[in-house]
Parts: structure tokens; C-alpha cells; sequence
């Protein structure tokens, strides 16, 4: 993935969230709780879809990083990633 379609991180999703840049955010569906409401609410508040289906080891397999919560920056890859998505795969 080439820089800056992606931000990486709760934190880094969150702050990013207000310059509307992200077009979603992906979350792994095993993120605590905690950390679901304090993405989710930022989110809702700047109208950002989330997508919650995938584990943390498929999040970190798909950018090489660890991490839990993604905001994909790129509108051409996200609509590839929903099609992806309803055709099943």
C-alpha cells in the first residue's frame, strides 16, 4: 500500500478522523470494547462508515502491522474492498 492511503492505529484513525481524509474506517472484531465506542463514536461524528468484520490477524496480515483499527484514505480501494466484500470473498 502506498503512503498515505492508509492510516494505521486507534489514535492515529482517530485524530485523522476530522480532516476527512478517511472514507472508512476497518476495525478488527475482536478490538476490546473500550476501544470499539471511542472509534465508533468518532466515526458516527464525522458520518465515516465502519467496517467490522475482519480479525486482527487478517488486519495484520493485509498491511504487515499490528494493528486493530484501520482508516483507509484511498475511495478506489475502498470501493474494490466493499465489492470484494459482497461478492463474498
Amino acid at each position: 500500500m502506498r503512503a498515505g492511503k492508509i492510516v494505521a492505529g486507534t489514535d492515529s484513525v482517530i485524530s485523522e478522523l476530522p480532516k476527512r481524509k478517511i472514507k472508512v474506517v476497518i476495525i478488527a472484531n475482536d478490538l476490546k470494547d473500550n476501544a470499539v465506542e471511542k472509534v465508533t463514536r468518532a466515526s458516527e461524528k464525522n458520518k465515516i462508515k465502519i467496517i467490522a468484520i475482519f480479525s486482527s490477524e487478517e488486519l495484520e496480515h493485509a498491511i504487515g502491522k499490528k494493528r486493530k483499527v484501520i482508516g483507509l484514505c484511498d475511495a478506489g480501494f475502498y470501493k474494490a474492498l466493499v465489492k470484494k466484500i459482497n461478492e463474498g470473498v
